[in-house]
């Protein structure tokens, strides 16, 4: 038998795998609700960002619709097109934010203590256009990378632009996309835009400290922008054998799945919230 490959299974893909487990086996049949994400995150004892990487990663297989307002259901599997293909370890939309947030902010500080006039210009034009823009449009995340990369290029440093530039472009992975789909609007880049301008006035004055801070807060807002509530409902469904509920009524995990999944996990452990 030939050696093969091991492929990296990123925790969410890890949760991911378990809810499709449970939906095949029929513990959530079609049409039903899975439960709510705070739920599933303290139920599971991971973090609900990983949670809610795990159900889109679902909604981008198909196997579940994520309705604003209503919840989670479960959809009918879809055709067979032969052997299913082992997904490939894409990073989560919450990793590649705080990774950003890690990288970008130290680039931030170092421009800081270098910038001028002529090193601004270019984060100067990608802010002036960002506010000529449309949001969400087709040009707002091409004027939105290009001020990242700009404040990057601040440094001279192409190896450093690149690095910038390429965790950037993880935002056109599916899932991803497929996040943003449901909390980018013209209110949410607004506030993207202004962030921005923050982090060009820190830039200006060169106050390095206040440049880092500003690019960590503007990424970190990112992610609690993208963490807002689908607005669930409790499911009110009839009691399914095998499935209990929580004190609210919602749906619970089977305690098997829950043991075996954390003890999959348990090399990284995570706090709820």
């Amino acid at each position: 038998m030939p050696i093969e490959a091991i492929i990296p299974r990123r925790l969410y893909r890890q949760v991911a795998d378990q809810l499709r487990q449970l939906i095949d086996a029929g513990e959530f049949p079609v049409g039903s609700r899975l439960p709510p994400e705070r739920d599933l995150a303290m139920q599971l004892g991971i973090s609900r960002p990983t949670v809610r990487e795990a159900l889109i990663a679902l909604e981008v297989d198909g196997r579940v619709s994520i309705r604003v307002g209503s919840g989670i259901h479960v959809l009918p599997p879809p055709p067979e097109t032969g052997t299913p293909a082992e997904p490939q370890p894409v990073a989560g939309p919450f990793e590649v934010l705080k990774a950003r947030a890690l990288i970008e902010a130290a680039v931030a500080e170092e421009a800081a203590l270098i910038a001028t006039p002529a090193t601004l210009a270019s984060v100067d034009a990608a802010i002036a256009e960002m506010a000529a823009a449309i949001h969400p449009g087709a040009q707002s995340m091409v004027h939105d990378r290009a001020f990242h990369t700009a404040v990057a290029d601040m440094l001279g440093n192409d190896a450093v632009t690149k690095v910038v530039g390429d965790l950037f472009d993880q935002r056109l992975n599916p899932y991803f996309a497929q996040l943003a789909s449901y909390f980018e609007d013209a209110e949410s880049w607004r506030a993207a835009l202004a962030e921005h301008e923050v982090i060009r006035d820190r830039l200006a004055a060169q106050d390095s400290t206040g440049a880092r801070r500003a690019m960590k807060m503007h990424l970190h807002n990112s992610q609690l922008r993208f963490s807002k509530n689908f607005g669930e409902v409790l499911p009110i469904a009839p009691k399914k054998p095998g499935i209990g509920r929580t004190r609210q009524g919602s749906p619970r995990l089977p305690q098997a799945v829950r043991l075996r999944t954390t003890t999959r996990i348990q090399i990284r452990r995570e706090r709820p919230c």
